[in-house]
Order: structure tokens, then C-alpha cells, then sequence
């Protein structure tokens, strides 16, 4: 490729920069996208517990029941309404209380004698995604408060071995970490369609393809202008949002390269522009274009492993889910923001991403070769 042809690109390009620039709405998606989307994404995990309302009924009053009580604190629970028994049926009708325990009479006397002691959890269910997490989560902050109430008196209710949780690369199993982190990523893929393929529509809406069609330039250098100017776009707002909001605002530890993890998403970004110009190709208009992306993109996030690891998924999901760019994009980004990865990890997921972007570069330029021959 000549000086000349370099220098067409560059000069298309600058022209969708412009036309892009033009379109208050596309702006305002892309700013939403980058900002109050990834920061929503953090911090609304719906199964996360996050200051629930818990009354507490304690019709015991021992050293036990209180030290039970005073296990409950922010920020996953809010400090104990300890109430009256008769008090909550209507606040669990009313939504005041999220869970509501009974510890009846003569509990701790019960436990130390080694009777059966129960304690009744009432749960508001149609919270389901928080009754399910924080059901467990009880639970154990019950057993645990017990056991060393036990041990304090010499006594045990648990076998002799001690389990020790260690989590690797995020200690505190802050689910904001992992939340925002993959909010980027899915917006990286879901803007790099957007963005190329509302471009080309809206060329041929306004009839600007035609123009382009009686200059001296090819297919390909129209292609790879809108590649190269609208892959800028999402890399710049990718990186503001990464330091801005994720570093930031969320304050979320970045572990690995971020010239690393960047690269990888330009290679990500030249397979999903090429697709975005090929599903262009296919649809008539702008809602046509929509719905043909909502049929791609929603498998492609939801199979990738970024909202459920492949491993849980079925072995044909995860052989098929291979030919996606997604997946390498999200394997990569995961070993290398989390894990701090380098090269010699991740340079299987870069090799992937070059192959899929090649074939769907090829495969668009077809197509897109077609139908502007259709248009002459």
C-alpha cells in the first residue's frame, strides 16, 4: 500500500471523525456507555448485599443471642431493628425488612447443653436474586458466632479442621472489581458494531455513498477508514473510562499492562468493525441494522465468559463460542487486568483475535465490494 492510498485512508477517516462529531446522539451513547453504564455495572450487581434491612426478635437475651445480633453490620446489612415478635409479619408485608430472625427463649442455655437450638429466618423471597445470597450469608454468620461462643467456653460444636479461604487477585471479593472491568469490555464490543455500522447506514441514507462511489477510491480504503477512525473512538473513550471511572471513581486495582491489555482490544476492535460493516451491508436501514446486531451481540456477550465462566457452559457452546472474537477478548482481559498476564500468556487469545479479524476483514470486503457494485 502507496503513500498515496495511506493518505485517502487517513482523509476518510478524518471524515467520519467529523460526521461522528455531528451526531449529538452517537456522542451522547458513546459518554453514557463509558461513564454512568460502567459505574451502574460496578456497583447494582443485583445478587451483591449491599446495607439490607434485618430486624432481629431476641427473646432470649443472653450473651449469645447479643453477640449474634451484633454480628449484623454495614455495609452488607443495616444495623439491626431489634423489634417485638408481633412486629413482623407487618413489617416483612411492608418491605421494611429484608430478613427477619427469631431467637427463642432459652437459646444459648440449649446450645451449651447440647440440645437442638433453632433459630427461624424469615425471608422476603420476592427479593429473590438478595433472599438467595443473603439466606446463606446468614447462615453462616450464625454458625461462625456460634462456634466461637463455643470455643470461648472450651467447647466445640465443629469438626477439628480449619478451612482457610485465600482469594487470589481480588482479597476482598469486591464484586465492583469484576463488574466494571467486563462493563468495558462489553462496551468495546458493543459500540465497535454501533459505531461502524450506523456510519455506513447513514452514508447511504444521506446518499454520501454515492459520492464516494464517482471518486477515485477502492472499496477496500473505505473500509478500512471507517475501521481505523471509529476503533480511535472506542480506544480513547475505553482508556478515559478504564483511569476515569474504573481507576478512579471505583477505585479498582488494574494489575497487568495497560498498553498490553489495549493492544489486544485494537485487535478485538478490527474483527467487530469488520462484522459491524458486514451487518451493515446486510440491513436496509437503521432498525433493520438493530435488530440484526441485537441478534449477534447478546450471545456473543452472554456466551463469551464474562458473565459466566465457559467452563459451566456445554462443551458444543464452548467449541462454537471459540469462533468469536468475544471469547479471546474476554479471556485476555480477565488474564491480564486480574491476573497481571503477559505476552507469553496471552499470545494464543492475540493470535485468535488476528485470524478472526483477517477472515471477517475478508469477508466483509465481499460483501460490502457487492453491494456498493449493486448501488453503481
Amino acid at each position: 500500500m502507496n503513500r498515496q492510498s495511506l493518505g485517502t485512508i487517513w482523509r476518510l477517516g478524518i471524515k467520519e471523525l467529523w460526521s461522528l462529531w455531528r451526531d449529538p446522539v452517537m456522542l451522547i451513547l458513546i459518554a453514557f456507555s463509558f461513564t454512568v453504564s460502567v459505574y451502574t455495572a460496578a456497583t447494582a450487581v443485583p445478587e451483591t448485599l449491599h446495607k439490607v434491612p434485618i430486624a432481629i426478635v431476641d427473646e432470649d437475651h443472653s450473651p449469645l443471642s447479643q453477640q449474634i445480633a451484633s454480628a449484623f453490620y454495614p455495609p452488607l446489612f443495616m444495623p439491626p431493628a431489634m423489634i417485638s415478635h408481633e412486629q413482623v409479619d407487618p413489617g416483612m408485608d411492608i418491605g421494611r425488612y429484608s430478613f427477619a430472625l427469631n431467637i427463642p427463649p432459652n437459646f444459648q442455655r440449649d446450645v451449651l447443653a447440647g440440645r437442638d437450638a433453632e433459630i427461624q429466618i424469615n425471608v422476603d423471597a420476592t427479593r429473590m436474586s438478595q433472599a438467595f445470597t443473603g439466606n446463606g450469608n446468614i447462615q453462616q454468620i450464625i454458625q461462625g458466632e456460634i462456634a466461637d461462643f463455643m470455643r470461648g467456653r472450651g467447647q466445640t460444636i465443629a469438626p477439628p479442621i480449619d478451612l482457610v479461604l485465600r482469594a487470589r487477585f481480588n482479597p476482598g471479593l469486591e464484586k465492583s472489581w469484576f463488574g466494571g472491568l467486563m462493563e468495558i469490555i462489553n462496551q468495546i464490543t458493543m459500540l465497535s458494531l454501533i459505531l461502524t455500522g450506523a456510519a455506513l447506514i447513514r452514508e447511504r441514507e444521506h446518499g454520501t455513498i454515492e459520492h464516494l462511489l464517482v471518486m477515485p477510491v477502492t472499496p477496500t480504503q473505505i473500509m478500512l477508514s471507517k475501521v481505523w477512525s471509529m476503533s480511535l473512538v472506542v480506544l480513547l473513550a475505553a482508556a478515559l473510562s478504564l483511569n476515569g471511572i474504573v481507576r478512579g471513581l471505583l477505585h479498582v486495582p488494574v494489575e497487568g499492562s495497560l498498553p498490553l491489555f489495549f493492544t489486544g482490544a485494537a485487535l478485538h476492535l478490527f474483527a467487530m468493525t469488520a462484522m459491524g460493516i458486514y451487518l451493515a451491508t446486510l440491513a436496509r436501514n437503521m432498525p433493520q441494522f438493530g435488530m440484526l446486531m441485537i441478534l449477534i451481540l447478546l450471545p456473543m456477550q452472554m456466551l463469551s465468559g464474562g458473565t459466566t465462566p465457559r467452563e459451566s457452559m456445554p462443551r458444543l457452546a464452548q467449541d462454537l463460542m471459540l469462533a468469536a472474537p468475544t471469547t479471546h477478548f474476554v479471556e485476555l482481559g480477565q488474564a491480564i487486568l486480574y491476573r497481571g498476564a503477559g505476552l507469553s500468556v496471552v499470545w494464543p487469545s492475540f493470535l485468535a483475535l488476528a485470524v478472526i479479524g483477517s477472515l471477517m476483514f475478508f469477508l466483509s470486503l465481499r460483501r460490502f465490494r457487492a453491494a456498493i457494485g449493486s448501488m453503481a
